[in-house]
């Protein structure tokens, strides 16, 4: 085993993957790599009830989106907690034989009895001096030491909790499965893990995981907790409640690089972001200046809308062929994508997500555009709108089929009505996209070409006309 640092970061495959748990990746990430150190991939599978296999692959590809790969140097794994049962349970029989544990085979309901009867809260350790050995339906309990235990939390500095408070935890059911707990700590040890990063909601947890570090004779981790992702109302995100799916926010064209920046500000501000006048950074600067002495204690909030907005500012610092190809699997299939690669550049501005393109631009790849009810009746019933749309398919027919040519052909056309651009305009849009809103009246035009344009103006026009075309 080296020296360096060994982080783990160790999801159970019971359903899709949390954005908290990508925030805990990341951090994670970032600190192997910027230490020269290793990530470790450990799935937690022991609950067969509700382990699934497509929920192991769910969380592999989450993962991969975010850029936390299985050919980079620094990963490691995936490694499974059920390969590891048996040391598991020879574990539990070292501490048995070391005296730090003990058998108990008082039933849930005799310990809430006597815990009545006595005025005491749960159980009390009445097992520990009975000498009772393994048997069906006992369970293995770790004998509590007396004193503090100070937990050294790299984001919360020590932690101290009186041993007293922590009654006498099973390690092993009665029906000799181990705890979560024993078989989390001895993964640990098993990999080498160094450094344990994860939610501040595993912490109160974390005294009894050191005390059995230290009744096996090992240095516990480094820890840190970092703090918990909370929705607006500042509860805990709940997958019952919240959109917490990471794999959500992929399908509703969130960009990989987005989500990675904006989960990096959850709990920690990128040194220099204040002055800069932006969050907005790559990832590699972000790893080499990660630190986990600068999180931020309080929880941190989830902002949806805020996401939306980071996501359109990496929208906008894509290249054409990048967005081009980045919006391609909302696209439905039949679309020239030659066609939406005309107007993409036009409508770039406009996309907070990747799946907003195709209601952007969907009257470019429809025989009629579908009229939007509100739209006509707000703009083709003026008192204008009849005769400058005539004017317009007078003038479009001999004009030259460019954006400028088609701009300037229609502020001719508007003067004469005394109409600023954007009500002059607003006919035009509304009989060739069927809304009052879209990209660039012209650059559409533009790409739909003369004769298309020029036939639903005029389709637009016998409506109006209240004839048949």
């Amino acid at each position: 085993m080296s020296g360096s640092p060994r982080y783990r970061f160790a999801p159970s495959p019971t359903g899709f993957f949390h954005v908290g748990g990508a925030r805990t990746a990341l951090f994670n990430w970032a600190l192997a790599r910027s230490t020269g150190g290793t990530f470790v991939l450990r799935i937690e599978d022991t609950d067969e009830a509700r382990n699934r296999p497509e929920w192991t692959q769910g969380i592999i590809d989450s993962l991969a989106w975010i850029g936390i790969t299985a050919d980079d140097p620094h990963f490691e794994g995936p490694l499974f907690q059920s390969a590891f049962a048996e040391a598991h349970l020879a574990a539990a029989q070292r501490l048995f034989e070391s005296g730090h544990a003990y058998y108990c085979d008082m039933t849930p309901d005799e310990i809430q009895q006597r815990a009545e009867a006595e005025g005491v809260t749960g159980y009390a350790g009445w097992s520990r001096d009975r000498g009772l050995g393994p048997a069906a339906g006992s369970v293995l309990r770790f004998r509590v030491p007396e004193g503090i235990t100070v937990v050294r939390d790299q984001v919360r500095g020590d932690v101290s909790f009186d041993n007293d408070t922590i009654e006498d935890f099973v390690l092993v059911r009665g029906n000799g499965t181990p705890v979560f707990m024993l078989a989390n700590v001895v993964d640990d040890m098993e990999m080498g893990i160094t450094n344990v990063v994860r939610a501040e909601e595993h912490l109160p947890n974390t005294p009894k995981q050191q005390m059995i570090w230290e009744a096996l004779g090992h240095e516990p981790p480094v820890w840190a907790h970092v703090p918990v992702l909370v929705n607006e109302q500042r509860k805990k995100l709940s997958k019952r409640r919240d959109k917490v799916a990471l794999e959500q926010y992929r399908d509703e064209g969130i960009l990989a690089d987005a989500m990675v920046n904006y989960l990096m500000t959850l709990g920690w501000t990128m040194p220099g972001a204040e002055e800069a006048g932006t969050e907005i950074f790559p990832w590699p600067e972000m790893e080499a200046a990660f630190r986990l002495e600068d999180v931020n204690l309080s929880p941190a909030f989830f902002d949806t809308k805020k996401l939306v907005s980071f996501n359109g500012e990496y929208i906008r610092r894509l290249s054409v062929p990048e967005l081009v190809e980045a919006c391609d699997p909302w696209l439905p299939a039949e679309w020239d994508r030659a066609r939406f690669a005309e107007i993409a550049p036009h409508i770039q501005q406009r996309l907070n997500t990747l799946a907003d393109a195709p209601g952007v631009v969907d009257f470019l790849f429809t025989d009629d555009p579908e009229i939007d009810e509100a739209s006509w009746a707000k703009t083709m019933t003026t008192e204008y709108a009849k005769p400058l749309l005539a004017d317009a398919i007078d003038a479009y027919e001999s004009a030259d089929w460019n954006h400028e040519t088609l701009k300037s052909t229609l502020e001719d056309v508007m003067a004469r009505y005394e109409l600023k651009l954007g009500k002059a305009q607003a006919p035009v849009r509304v009989a060739v996209t069927g809304r009052t809103v879209g990209p660039p009246l012209f650059e559409a035009l533009e790409v739909m070409g003369r004769d298309e344009a020029l036939r639903r103006m005029r389709a637009a026009l016998a409506l109006l006309d209240g004839t048949d075309g």
